[in-house]
Protein backbone atom coordinates (compact mmCIF):
# COMPACT_ATOMS: atom_id res chain seq x y z
CA UNK A 1 0.00 0.00 0.00
CA UNK A 2 1.46 3.53 -1.01
CA UNK A 3 1.95 6.10 1.54
CA UNK A 4 -0.58 8.49 0.28
CA UNK A 5 -2.95 5.14 0.61
CA UNK A 6 -2.21 4.83 4.14
CA UNK A 7 -3.94 8.22 4.71
CA UNK A 8 -7.45 6.94 3.30
CA UNK A 9 -9.72 4.90 6.23
CA UNK A 10 -10.78 0.93 5.71
CA UNK A 11 -12.95 0.21 2.12
CA UNK A 12 -15.01 -0.90 5.06
CA UNK A 13 -15.98 2.11 7.12
CA UNK A 14 -15.33 4.47 4.25
CA UNK A 15 -18.81 2.37 2.35
CA UNK A 16 -20.15 2.84 5.79
CA UNK A 17 -20.08 5.97 5.78
CA UNK A 18 -21.13 6.52 2.03
CA UNK A 19 -24.39 4.71 3.29
CA UNK A 20 -24.86 7.25 6.10
CA UNK A 21 -24.59 10.11 4.01
CA UNK A 22 -27.08 8.51 1.04
CA UNK A 23 -29.33 8.20 3.65
CA UNK A 24 -29.62 11.48 4.95
CA UNK A 25 -28.88 13.06 1.16
CA UNK A 26 -32.35 10.19 0.45
CA UNK A 27 -34.06 12.26 3.58
CA UNK A 28 -33.08 15.61 2.46
CA UNK A 29 -35.05 14.91 -0.62
CA UNK A 30 -37.94 13.28 0.58
CA UNK A 31 -38.57 16.49 2.52
CA UNK A 32 -37.16 18.69 -0.53
CA UNK A 33 -39.47 16.43 -2.90
CA UNK A 34 -42.93 16.34 -1.41
CA UNK A 35 -43.87 19.51 -1.80
CA UNK A 36 -44.33 19.13 -5.25
CA UNK A 37 -46.88 16.14 -4.31
CA UNK A 38 -49.31 19.06 -2.68
CA UNK A 39 -49.35 21.25 -4.77
CA UNK A 40 -52.79 21.14 -5.97
CA UNK A 41 -54.77 20.38 -2.45
CA UNK A 42 -51.96 23.81 -1.16
CA UNK A 43 -52.79 25.85 -3.83
CA UNK A 44 -56.94 25.24 -2.92
CA UNK A 45 -56.35 25.44 1.26
CA UNK A 46 -54.03 28.93 0.94
CA UNK A 47 -55.35 30.25 -2.11
CA UNK A 48 -52.05 30.26 -4.12
CA UNK A 49 -51.18 31.30 -7.95
CA UNK A 50 -49.34 28.77 -10.26
CA UNK A 51 -46.12 31.51 -9.72
CA UNK A 52 -46.81 31.32 -5.98
CA UNK A 53 -46.17 27.84 -5.95
CA UNK A 54 -43.18 28.30 -8.53
CA UNK A 55 -41.53 30.50 -5.33
CA UNK A 56 -42.33 27.84 -3.24
CA UNK A 57 -40.52 24.92 -5.02
CA UNK A 58 -37.91 27.45 -6.14
CA UNK A 59 -36.88 30.34 -4.72
CA UNK A 60 -37.96 29.92 -1.12
CA UNK A 61 -35.82 27.01 -1.25
CA UNK A 62 -32.56 28.58 -3.19
CA UNK A 63 -32.62 31.19 -0.84
CA UNK A 64 -30.59 29.54 2.00
CA UNK A 65 -29.41 26.29 -0.07
CA UNK A 66 -27.34 28.04 -2.79
CA UNK A 67 -25.98 31.30 -0.54
CA UNK A 68 -25.06 29.53 2.66
CA UNK A 69 -23.67 26.49 1.38
CA UNK A 70 -19.97 28.69 0.31
CA UNK A 71 -19.70 29.29 4.25
CA UNK A 72 -20.81 26.01 5.14
CA UNK A 73 -17.95 24.73 2.87
CA UNK A 74 -15.76 26.91 4.32
CA UNK A 75 -16.39 25.57 7.37
CA UNK A 76 -16.39 21.89 6.14
CA UNK A 77 -12.80 22.40 5.06
CA UNK A 78 -11.83 23.59 8.52
CA UNK A 79 -14.53 21.67 11.32
CA UNK A 80 -15.80 18.55 12.39
CA UNK A 81 -17.49 17.89 8.84
CA UNK A 82 -19.74 14.96 11.05
CA UNK A 83 -20.89 17.40 13.34
CA UNK A 84 -22.08 19.96 10.44
CA UNK A 85 -24.07 17.20 8.75
CA UNK A 86 -25.68 16.44 12.45
CA UNK A 87 -26.93 20.17 12.73
CA UNK A 88 -28.42 20.30 9.26
CA UNK A 89 -30.10 17.21 9.24
CA UNK A 90 -31.94 19.07 12.45
CA UNK A 91 -32.44 22.07 10.81
CA UNK A 92 -34.28 21.17 7.61
CA UNK A 93 -36.00 18.61 9.51
CA UNK A 94 -37.50 20.70 12.00
CA UNK A 95 -38.43 22.97 9.32
CA UNK A 96 -40.46 20.61 6.97
CA UNK A 97 -42.53 19.91 9.59
CA UNK A 98 -43.43 23.33 10.60
CA UNK A 99 -44.36 23.30 6.96
CA UNK A 100 -47.17 20.93 8.11
CA UNK A 101 -48.44 24.27 10.01
CA UNK A 102 -48.76 26.72 8.02
CA UNK A 103 -51.09 29.26 7.61
CA UNK A 104 -50.48 31.07 4.71
CA UNK A 105 -47.64 31.96 1.63
CA UNK A 106 -45.72 33.24 3.95
CA UNK A 107 -45.50 30.82 7.13
CA UNK A 108 -44.79 28.12 4.18
CA UNK A 109 -42.04 30.46 2.44
CA UNK A 110 -39.99 30.99 5.31
CA UNK A 111 -40.38 27.17 6.29
CA UNK A 112 -39.28 26.29 3.07
CA UNK A 113 -36.25 28.67 3.18
CA UNK A 114 -35.27 27.08 6.21
CA UNK A 115 -35.48 23.48 4.86
CA UNK A 116 -33.11 24.90 2.08
CA UNK A 117 -30.35 26.11 5.01
CA UNK A 118 -30.47 22.94 6.66
CA UNK A 119 -30.14 21.19 3.47
CA UNK A 120 -27.19 23.66 2.25
CA UNK A 121 -24.66 22.04 4.93
CA UNK A 122 -24.60 18.26 3.64
CA UNK A 123 -23.39 17.99 -0.06
CA UNK A 124 -19.99 19.99 0.43
CA UNK A 125 -19.23 18.11 3.66
CA UNK A 126 -20.22 14.95 2.18
CA UNK A 127 -18.29 15.37 -1.11
CA UNK A 128 -15.30 16.31 0.93
CA UNK A 129 -15.63 13.33 3.39
CA UNK A 130 -15.79 11.12 0.58
CA UNK A 131 -12.66 12.75 -1.46
CA UNK A 132 -11.07 12.05 1.69
CA UNK A 133 -11.79 8.62 2.01
CA UNK A 134 -11.60 7.33 -1.35
CA UNK A 135 -8.50 7.72 -4.10
CA UNK A 136 -9.04 9.90 -7.56
CA UNK A 137 -9.51 6.61 -9.56
CA UNK A 138 -12.17 5.27 -6.55
CA UNK A 139 -14.31 8.13 -6.50
CA UNK A 140 -16.47 7.71 -9.15
CA UNK A 141 -18.18 4.93 -7.74
CA UNK A 142 -19.04 6.10 -4.49
CA UNK A 143 -20.20 9.66 -5.41
CA UNK A 144 -22.30 8.26 -7.67
CA UNK A 145 -23.95 5.78 -4.99
CA UNK A 146 -24.28 8.99 -3.25
CA UNK A 147 -25.95 11.04 -5.89
CA UNK A 148 -28.64 7.93 -6.07
CA UNK A 149 -30.04 9.19 -3.70
CA UNK A 150 -31.79 12.05 -5.77
CA UNK A 151 -33.67 9.51 -7.72
CA UNK A 152 -34.52 7.19 -4.39
CA UNK A 153 -35.21 10.38 -2.63
CA UNK A 154 -37.57 11.48 -5.19
CA UNK A 155 -39.21 7.61 -5.42
CA UNK A 156 -39.12 7.34 -1.51
CA UNK A 157 -41.14 10.91 -1.04
CA UNK A 158 -43.68 9.78 -3.62
CA UNK A 159 -44.42 6.47 -1.95
CA UNK A 160 -44.58 7.98 1.14
CA UNK A 161 -46.97 10.98 0.34
CA UNK A 162 -48.95 8.72 -1.79
CA UNK A 163 -49.51 6.52 1.39
CA UNK A 164 -49.81 9.04 3.49
CA UNK A 165 -52.58 10.96 1.14
CA UNK A 166 -54.52 8.11 0.49
CA UNK A 167 -54.46 7.59 4.42
CA UNK A 168 -55.54 10.81 5.10
CA UNK A 169 -58.02 11.05 2.60
CA UNK A 170 -60.00 7.97 4.36
CA UNK A 171 -60.38 10.09 7.45
CA UNK A 172 -62.69 12.48 7.85
CA UNK A 173 -61.05 14.38 10.68
CA UNK A 174 -57.19 14.23 11.09
CA UNK A 175 -56.96 16.13 14.81
CA UNK A 176 -53.82 16.35 16.63
CA UNK A 177 -52.61 17.77 20.62
CA UNK A 178 -51.80 21.22 20.13
CA UNK A 179 -52.25 21.88 16.78
CA UNK A 180 -55.91 20.71 16.72
CA UNK A 181 -57.62 19.28 12.90
CA UNK A 182 -55.43 19.63 9.89
CA UNK A 183 -55.49 18.57 6.32
CA UNK A 184 -54.35 15.74 5.07
CA UNK A 185 -51.49 17.97 3.25
CA UNK A 186 -50.42 19.23 6.88
CA UNK A 187 -50.03 15.83 8.21
CA UNK A 188 -47.78 14.73 5.16
CA UNK A 189 -45.27 17.27 5.81
CA UNK A 190 -45.09 16.26 9.38
CA UNK A 191 -45.06 13.00 9.20
CA UNK A 192 -41.83 12.92 6.59
CA UNK A 193 -40.30 15.80 8.81
CA UNK A 194 -39.88 13.63 12.29
CA UNK A 195 -37.61 10.68 11.09
CA UNK A 196 -34.45 13.13 10.57
CA UNK A 197 -33.67 13.91 14.37
CA UNK A 198 -32.86 9.84 14.66
CA UNK A 199 -30.52 10.45 11.78
CA UNK A 200 -29.06 13.47 13.11
CA UNK A 201 -27.97 12.05 16.50
CA UNK A 202 -26.71 9.17 14.60
CA UNK A 203 -24.18 11.63 12.60
CA UNK A 204 -23.00 13.25 15.84
CA UNK A 205 -20.87 9.85 16.82
CA UNK A 206 -19.92 9.23 13.64
CA UNK A 207 -15.44 9.49 13.39
CA UNK A 208 -14.01 12.36 10.66
CA UNK A 209 -12.31 10.57 7.69
CA UNK A 210 -8.66 12.03 7.89
CA UNK A 211 -8.12 14.66 5.49
CA UNK A 212 -5.78 13.85 2.74
CA UNK A 213 -3.11 16.25 1.54
CA UNK A 214 -2.75 19.89 1.89
CA UNK A 215 -6.11 21.40 3.05
CA UNK A 216 -7.72 24.30 4.33
CA UNK A 217 -7.64 22.88 8.04
CA UNK A 218 -3.54 23.05 7.67
CA UNK A 219 -3.45 26.35 5.76
CA UNK A 220 -5.50 29.58 7.51
CA UNK A 221 -4.47 31.93 4.58
CA UNK A 222 -7.08 29.92 2.13
CA UNK A 223 -9.88 32.25 1.97
CA UNK A 224 -12.86 32.25 0.26
CA UNK A 225 -11.39 35.07 -2.46
CA UNK A 226 -8.53 32.24 -3.33
CA UNK A 227 -11.46 30.15 -4.31
CA UNK A 228 -12.71 32.70 -6.28
CA UNK A 229 -9.33 33.72 -7.98
CA UNK A 230 -8.72 30.29 -8.71
CA UNK A 231 -12.46 29.77 -10.52
CA UNK A 232 -12.27 32.89 -12.34
CA UNK A 233 -8.88 32.32 -13.85
CA UNK A 234 -10.20 28.89 -15.20
CA UNK A 235 -14.02 31.01 -15.58
CA UNK A 236 -13.50 28.68 -18.71
CA UNK A 237 -13.69 25.13 -18.11
CA UNK A 238 -16.04 25.66 -15.43
CA UNK A 239 -18.30 27.80 -16.99
CA UNK A 240 -18.62 25.69 -19.48
CA UNK A 241 -18.92 22.24 -17.82
CA UNK A 242 -21.19 23.65 -15.45
CA UNK A 243 -23.72 25.01 -18.08
CA UNK A 244 -24.70 21.50 -18.99
CA UNK A 245 -25.46 20.53 -15.27
CA UNK A 246 -27.58 23.70 -14.77
CA UNK A 247 -29.48 22.59 -17.80
CA UNK A 248 -30.26 19.29 -15.81
CA UNK A 249 -31.22 20.92 -12.81
CA UNK A 250 -33.41 22.97 -14.57
CA UNK A 251 -35.40 20.67 -16.14
CA UNK A 252 -35.46 18.46 -13.37
CA UNK A 253 -36.37 21.25 -10.98
CA UNK A 254 -39.52 22.41 -13.09
CA UNK A 255 -40.87 18.61 -13.29
CA UNK A 256 -41.92 19.71 -9.36
CA UNK A 257 -44.89 20.43 -11.55
CA UNK A 258 -45.74 17.11 -12.98
CA UNK A 259 -48.19 16.06 -10.37
CA UNK A 260 -50.76 18.58 -10.83
CA UNK A 261 -49.80 18.59 -15.03
CA UNK A 262 -50.80 14.43 -14.79
CA UNK A 263 -53.83 15.68 -12.80
CA UNK A 264 -54.75 18.80 -15.54
CA UNK A 265 -53.80 17.00 -18.75
CA UNK A 266 -54.76 13.81 -18.21
CA UNK A 267 -57.02 13.78 -14.81
CA UNK A 268 -54.46 11.42 -12.57
CA UNK A 269 -54.79 12.43 -9.07
CA UNK A 270 -51.88 12.91 -7.05
CA UNK A 271 -51.31 10.06 -5.55
CA UNK A 272 -51.47 7.73 -8.85
CA UNK A 273 -48.51 9.81 -10.21
CA UNK A 274 -46.74 9.42 -7.13
CA UNK A 275 -46.48 5.90 -7.13
CA UNK A 276 -46.34 5.28 -11.02
CA UNK A 277 -43.43 7.76 -10.57
CA UNK A 278 -41.73 5.97 -7.76
CA UNK A 279 -41.58 2.95 -9.68
CA UNK A 280 -39.83 4.44 -12.59
CA UNK A 281 -37.74 6.20 -10.38
CA UNK A 282 -36.77 3.76 -7.94
CA UNK A 283 -36.31 1.27 -11.25
CA UNK A 284 -34.20 3.53 -13.31
CA UNK A 285 -33.21 5.87 -11.53
CA UNK A 286 -30.29 4.07 -9.10
CA UNK A 287 -28.94 1.60 -11.63
CA UNK A 288 -28.26 4.31 -14.17
CA UNK A 289 -25.94 6.26 -11.26
CA UNK A 290 -24.41 3.16 -10.25
CA UNK A 291 -23.60 1.85 -13.93
CA UNK A 292 -22.19 5.53 -14.96
CA UNK A 293 -20.21 5.56 -11.91
CA UNK A 294 -18.58 2.14 -12.75
CA UNK A 295 -18.30 3.10 -16.11
CA UNK A 296 -16.53 6.36 -15.43
CA UNK A 297 -14.12 4.43 -12.96
CA UNK A 298 -13.28 2.18 -15.86
CA UNK A 299 -12.90 4.57 -18.67
CA UNK A 300 -10.62 6.31 -16.15
CA UNK A 301 -8.50 3.51 -14.68
CA UNK A 302 -8.61 1.36 -17.96
CA UNK A 303 -8.68 3.30 -21.04
CA UNK A 304 -7.06 6.26 -19.66
CA UNK A 305 -9.84 8.43 -20.61
CA UNK A 306 -10.04 11.12 -17.73
CA UNK A 307 -12.14 13.30 -19.36
CA UNK A 308 -15.03 9.97 -18.74
CA UNK A 309 -17.03 11.77 -16.23
CA UNK A 310 -17.47 14.68 -18.46
CA UNK A 311 -18.24 12.67 -21.33
CA UNK A 312 -21.17 10.89 -19.32
CA UNK A 313 -22.19 14.37 -18.38
CA UNK A 314 -23.10 15.33 -21.51
CA UNK A 315 -24.47 12.39 -23.15
CA UNK A 316 -26.73 12.48 -20.33
CA UNK A 317 -27.66 16.12 -21.32
CA UNK A 318 -28.75 15.28 -24.86
CA UNK A 319 -30.87 12.56 -23.58
CA UNK A 320 -32.82 14.52 -20.89
CA UNK A 321 -33.80 17.56 -23.14
CA UNK A 322 -35.15 16.11 -25.87
CA UNK A 323 -37.19 13.06 -23.53
CA UNK A 324 -37.80 16.33 -21.37
CA UNK A 325 -39.78 18.13 -24.50
CA UNK A 326 -41.72 15.17 -25.06
CA UNK A 327 -43.03 14.05 -21.83
CA UNK A 328 -45.81 16.65 -21.42
CA UNK A 329 -47.03 16.17 -25.23
CA UNK A 330 -47.51 12.72 -24.92
CA UNK A 331 -51.19 11.46 -25.72
CA UNK A 332 -51.96 9.80 -22.77
CA UNK A 333 -50.06 9.55 -19.01
CA UNK A 334 -48.97 5.75 -19.53
CA UNK A 335 -46.99 6.99 -22.66
CA UNK A 336 -46.13 9.96 -20.67
CA UNK A 337 -44.49 7.70 -17.98
CA UNK A 338 -42.63 5.44 -20.91
CA UNK A 339 -40.84 8.79 -21.36
CA UNK A 340 -40.41 9.47 -17.89
CA UNK A 341 -38.01 6.37 -18.26
CA UNK A 342 -36.12 7.79 -20.68
CA UNK A 343 -35.82 11.03 -18.58
CA UNK A 344 -34.92 9.76 -15.67
CA UNK A 345 -32.22 8.05 -17.54
CA UNK A 346 -30.51 11.08 -18.92
CA UNK A 347 -31.27 13.06 -15.38
CA UNK A 348 -28.99 10.38 -13.66
CA UNK A 349 -26.55 9.84 -15.80
CA UNK A 350 -25.65 13.51 -16.00
CA UNK A 351 -26.06 13.73 -11.94
CA UNK A 352 -24.12 10.62 -11.23
CA UNK A 353 -20.37 11.88 -12.73
CA UNK A 354 -20.59 15.64 -12.27
CA UNK A 355 -19.35 16.29 -9.31
CA UNK A 356 -16.60 13.51 -9.84
CA UNK A 357 -15.35 15.45 -12.81
CA UNK A 358 -15.30 18.84 -10.91
CA UNK A 359 -13.15 17.16 -8.44
CA UNK A 360 -10.25 16.14 -10.80
CA UNK A 361 -9.93 19.41 -11.91
CA UNK A 362 -10.05 20.73 -8.12
CA UNK A 363 -7.15 21.52 -6.05
CA UNK A 364 -7.62 19.72 -2.77
CA UNK A 365 -6.93 22.95 -0.58
CA UNK A 366 -10.19 24.27 -1.97
CA UNK A 367 -11.99 21.48 -2.59
CA UNK A 368 -15.37 21.80 -0.42
CA UNK A 369 -15.17 25.38 -1.06
CA UNK A 370 -15.54 24.70 -4.73
CA UNK A 371 -17.68 22.17 -4.26
CA UNK A 372 -19.65 24.70 -2.32
CA UNK A 373 -19.65 27.22 -4.83
CA UNK A 374 -20.70 24.81 -7.64
CA UNK A 375 -24.15 23.79 -5.76
CA UNK A 376 -24.69 27.39 -5.24
CA UNK A 377 -24.05 28.03 -8.66
CA UNK A 378 -26.59 24.87 -9.64
CA UNK A 379 -29.16 25.73 -7.26
CA UNK A 380 -29.28 29.20 -7.77
CA UNK A 381 -29.62 28.62 -11.76
CA UNK A 382 -32.14 25.24 -11.11
CA UNK A 383 -34.52 26.58 -8.71
CA UNK A 384 -34.69 29.59 -9.64
CA UNK A 385 -35.41 29.32 -13.25
CA UNK A 386 -36.90 25.86 -13.36
CA UNK A 387 -40.38 26.01 -11.28
CA UNK A 388 -40.69 29.38 -11.78
CA UNK A 389 -40.24 29.62 -15.73
CA UNK A 390 -43.08 26.89 -15.29
CA UNK A 391 -45.29 28.50 -13.10
CA UNK A 392 -45.01 32.05 -15.48
CA UNK A 393 -45.41 30.53 -18.15
CA UNK A 394 -48.77 29.03 -16.89
CA UNK A 395 -49.93 32.09 -15.36
CA UNK A 396 -49.30 34.43 -18.19
CA UNK A 397 -48.80 32.31 -21.66
CA UNK A 398 -50.42 29.28 -21.73
CA UNK A 399 -53.00 29.31 -18.96
CA UNK A 400 -53.60 26.77 -16.36
CA UNK A 401 -55.23 24.53 -18.29
CA UNK A 402 -52.51 24.09 -20.26
CA UNK A 403 -49.61 23.16 -17.78
CA UNK A 404 -48.04 20.48 -19.65
CA UNK A 405 -46.72 23.52 -22.94
CA UNK A 406 -45.17 25.09 -19.93
CA UNK A 407 -43.56 22.12 -18.84
CA UNK A 408 -42.58 21.30 -22.24
CA UNK A 409 -41.10 24.35 -23.04
CA UNK A 410 -38.54 24.73 -20.17
CA UNK A 411 -36.24 22.00 -21.18
CA UNK A 412 -36.39 23.26 -24.90
CA UNK A 413 -35.36 26.70 -24.40
CA UNK A 414 -32.58 26.03 -21.73
CA UNK A 415 -31.39 22.51 -23.80
CA UNK A 416 -31.08 24.71 -27.54
CA UNK A 417 -28.89 27.41 -25.36
CA UNK A 418 -26.44 24.47 -23.72
CA UNK A 419 -26.15 21.39 -25.60
CA UNK A 420 -24.31 23.28 -28.62
CA UNK A 421 -21.39 23.86 -26.38
CA UNK A 422 -20.20 20.19 -25.93
CA UNK A 423 -17.49 20.25 -28.31
CA UNK A 424 -16.16 23.09 -26.96
CA UNK A 425 -16.41 21.94 -22.93
CA UNK A 426 -14.72 18.50 -24.11
CA UNK A 427 -11.82 20.61 -25.29
CA UNK A 428 -11.03 23.07 -22.68
CA UNK A 429 -11.49 20.20 -19.99
CA UNK A 430 -9.34 17.83 -21.57
CA UNK A 431 -6.69 20.76 -21.72
CA UNK A 432 -7.01 21.11 -18.46
CA UNK A 433 -6.48 17.49 -17.64
CA UNK A 434 -3.22 17.52 -19.61
CA UNK A 435 -2.12 21.25 -17.51
CA UNK A 436 -2.34 19.20 -14.42
CA UNK A 437 -0.98 16.17 -15.39
CA UNK A 438 2.22 18.21 -16.28
CA UNK A 439 2.43 20.01 -13.81
CA UNK A 440 1.87 17.02 -10.87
Amino acid sequence: MSKENRNYPSEKYAWYMVVMLTIAYILSFVDRYVLGLLIEPIKADLDLTDTEIGLLLGFAFAIFYATMGLPLGYLADRKKRTWLVAAGIAVWSAATAASGIAKNFVQLFIARMTVGAGEATLSPCAMSMISDSFPPEKRGKPIAFYTAALSLGAGIASLISAGVLNWAKSEPNLSFPFLGEIAPWQFVFIIVGLPGFLLAILFLFMKEPKRVGKNAADDKSITFADTFKHVKEKWKIYGSFIAFVCLMIICAYSQGFYAPMFKRTWGWEAETYAVWNALVLLAVGPLTVNIAGWLSDKMYSKYNRKDAPLLIVIFGAFILVPTGIAVPLMPTPELAMLVIAFNTFGIAATSATSVTALLNITPGVIRAQTVALYYMVISITGLLLGPFTVGWLSDNIFGNENLNYACAAVPFIFGILVLPWAKFTLKTYNNELIKIENES
